[in-house]
């Protein structure tokens, strides 16, 4: 089979692309292995509410609803399924991409036993897939119930006592609020601080505007601040925590410990020489990116891959959405990858006509 265009992964980024590709009427597909559209944010806590209100949570065409409130996952699933619904999209579920080739100019897409060739194709997997845990993590007891924020749902998954939180950024406060309700929670790695203003409240719904307009047109990768920024989260800092604050920690118990640096006799030791006698380990110590089923020559898939906007550096026709501050802060956000979809998308038509022209010039002079 043969499209102009595959899009990869039918999330928010997918969807966007998938808006303005139909928009220009450029002929596309979208590729999903999920048996549903949205279907990863299913992968997620029970309690995952997002941390940018619905009024900022739209995808071009079609406004989330709800003001100044936090959508829950299931939300929005519901949302992404009714905004696929609504513009029609052209959409594979059930098609896992196990593989991505160059040919004849173009690329080949695998799926399984399929195969789907195209002039371009727009890569909107997020980046952050496989789970992150220190290898020292298979040394802990086998008596010690471990979970990764892939894996965690809720507490009734943990056993009665002691629960380490394995990593102090948005995830682990989350998460260690709820669980301090019923059990005993120490947090482990860097305080990373919070924001000034309380998001929850009337505060946030006076400042938001502010603050994403801030991220949307100051916080750029062409501004010194944003570029400042980026290479800030490209080394791996943790951004400061925007919902919870020190004393929602503290009103449920939760008591800090330095960072984790290893195991001794089976139990998790402090980067000070303390052990902690936990039944309980929480890693919410991120993702690493999977680009392993990439085999395009000249392109590293080691890790976060090389855009000039979206565009992959030395892959024409290949392109990238919804990587952590792609161009902008919020590039990542579902409100934000919509402005650099519709900016692919012009790359993408800009490169259709070119290609275009080029054939006509070539029937022309034969």
């Amino acid at each position: 089979m043969r499209y102009e265009t595959v899009v990869i992964g039918a999330g928010q980024a997918g969807l966007s692309a998938g808006y303005h590709l139909a928009q220009r009427g450029q002929p596309f597909v979208i590729l999903d292995g999920a048996d549903h559209v949205g279907g990863s944010w299913l992968n997620r806590w029970d309690s995952l509410a997002l941390f940018t209100p619905a009024s900022r949570d739209n995808l071009p065409g079609v406004r989330f609803g709800g003001g100044y409130t936090f959508p829950s996952k299931d939300e929005m699933v519901a949302y992404l399924q009714r905004y696929a619904g609504q513009h029609q999209l052209p959409i594979r579920l059930n098609t896992r991409v196990d593989g991505l080739f160059g040919e004849g100019g173009g690329y080949r897409v695998t799926a399984g036993t399929e195969s789907f060739e195209a002039d371009n194709v727009i890569l909107a997997t997020g980046v952050h897939r496989v789970p992150r845990t220190p290898r020292f993590a298979d040394e802990l007891s086998s008596d010690i119930v471990q979970l990764h924020t892939a894996d965690y749902r809720n507490p009734a998954q943990l056993q009665p006592g002691t629960v380490l939180i394995v990593g102090a950024g948005n995830s682990g406060a989350e998460i260690g609020v709820e669980v301090g309700k019923t059990h005993k929670v120490l947090l482990a790695g860097r305080n990373v601080g919070y924001l000034p203003i309380d998001m929850r409240g009337w505060q946030g719904k006076l400042m938001f505007p502010l603050i994403w307009w801030v991220w949307e047109n100051i916080l750029t990768e062409n501004k010194k601040p944003g570029r400042k920024v980026q290479a800030e989260a490209l080394q791996g800092h943790s951004e400061p925590l925007i919902r919870q604050k020190e004393k929602d920690l503290l009103a449920v118990g939760i008591e800090r410990v330095p960072r984790i640096t290893g195991v001794v006799d089976g139990r998790p030791q402090t980067e000070d020489g303390d052990v902690l006698k936990v039944a309980n380990v929480i890693w919410c110590t991120g993702f690493l990116p999977d680009f392993g089923w990439i085999d395009l020559p000249g392109l590293d898939t080691s890790g976060r891959i090389a855009t000039e906007r979206g565009s992959v550096t030395g892959q024409p026709g290949l392109y990238v959405l919804g990587q952590e501050f792609q161009y902008m802060f919020n590039s990542h956000t579902v409100g934000g990858v919509g402005k650099d979809a519709a900016y692919v998308v012009r790359q993408i038509a800009a490169r259709s006509v070119l290609t275009s022209s080029g054939l006509e010039q070539a029937r022309s002079g034969s």
